[in-house]
C-alpha cells in the first residue's frame, strides 16, 4: 500500500520540511558525483553509521547518527523516503510550527539511530537513510490526525485500486510491519544487510511520544 495523498491543508507554507527533502536530494545528487568518480564507497563508509564503530568510540563517532541521516542507498530509496515526508511531513509542521518541527525531526532521528544501534551493536554494516526521522513523522501524525484519510494505491495482483484508509490504520499497521520484522531481525546475522527496520520502530514511537512536548494545537482534517 502507497501513500498518494492525504486530506490535511496545512495553513502555513512547510519550508522546514521542504529544506530537509531538498538537503537530502542534494546529497544524493553529491552520491551519484561520487559514483560517476568511483569514490563512493569511502564516502559512504566514513559518513554512516556502523554500529560497531560507533561503540568502539561514541565521542569520535557521534556526528555520524547525524550524517547518515542525510544518505541513502539508491534511487528507490530517497524516492520513498522524500515521498513520504513529502505527504506527512507538511501537517505536522503546521502543527508545531517551523523551528520546533526542525528539532522534532532530528530528534527521531537520534531515537531511531539509537534504537537500531541497541539492536545490534556488534553489526558492521553501515546505517543510512532519512527513514528513522521520518518514521518519527509518521508517528506524529499518528496522534496528531488518526482520522485523517490516507488516498492509499492498493496492489494485489491484477486488482489495483485507490483507496482511503484512517491514518491510525495505515500507520499502525506500517509500525507493526515494522517492529515485527526487527523481531525477526534479531535472529539474523549481525552483519546481514537490509533494512534497519529497529529504526523505523524506534523513530515511530520516539515521534509518538515526543509529539506530547512539541505539539502545539489539535487540528481536525479538512476536507478537500
Amino acid at each position: 500500500m502507497f501513500p498518494i495523498r492525504d486530506n490535511i491543508r496545512s495553513r502555513t507554507f512547510p519550508f522546514v520540511n521542504y529544506l530537509i527533502i531538498l538537503a537530502n536530494l542534494l546529497m544524493f545528487c553529491r552520491e551519484l558525483q561520487l559514483v560517476h568518480l568511483r569514490a563512493i564507497e569511502p564516502f559512504m563508509i566514513h559518513y554512516s553509521l556502523i554500529p560497531a564503530r560507533f561503540f568502539s568510540d561514541p565521542f569520535a563517532h557521534w556526528p555520524e547518527v547525524f550524517s547518515a541521516m542525510f544518505l541513502h542507498g539508491g534511487w528507490a530509496h530517497v524516492i520513498g523516503n522524500m515521498w513520504f515526508l513529502f505527504i506527512f511531513g507538511d501537517s505536522v509542521e503546521d502543527n508545531m510550527g517551523h523551528v520546533r518541527y526542525f528539532f522534532f525531526y532530528l530528534l527521531c532521528g537520534f531515537g531511531a539511530a539509537a534504537a537500531q544501534l541497541f539492536a545490534g551493536p556488534r553489526s558492521a554494516v553501515p546505517m543510512l537513510g532519512a527513514s528513522g526521522a521520518i518514521a518519527g513523522v509518521l508517528g506524529a501524525y499518528c496522534l496528531l490526525y488518526p482520522t485523517a484519510q490516507v488516498t492509499t494505491l492498493f496492489v494485489f495482483f491484477i486488482f489495483i485500486r485507490f483507496i482511503d484508509i484512517p491514518a491510525l490504520f495505515y500507520l499502525g499497521l506500517w509500525f507493526l510491519v515494522q517492529a515485527m520484522n526487527g523481531m525477526g531481525s534479531l535472529a539474523a546475522h549481525q552483519n546481514a544487510g537490509g533494512i534497519a527496520w529497529w529504526a523505523h520502530a524506534g523513530g515511530f514511537v520516539t515521534g509518538f511520544l515526543l509529539v506530547i512536548l512539541f505539539a502545539k494545537r489539535r487540528r481536525r482534517p479538512l476536507p478537500d
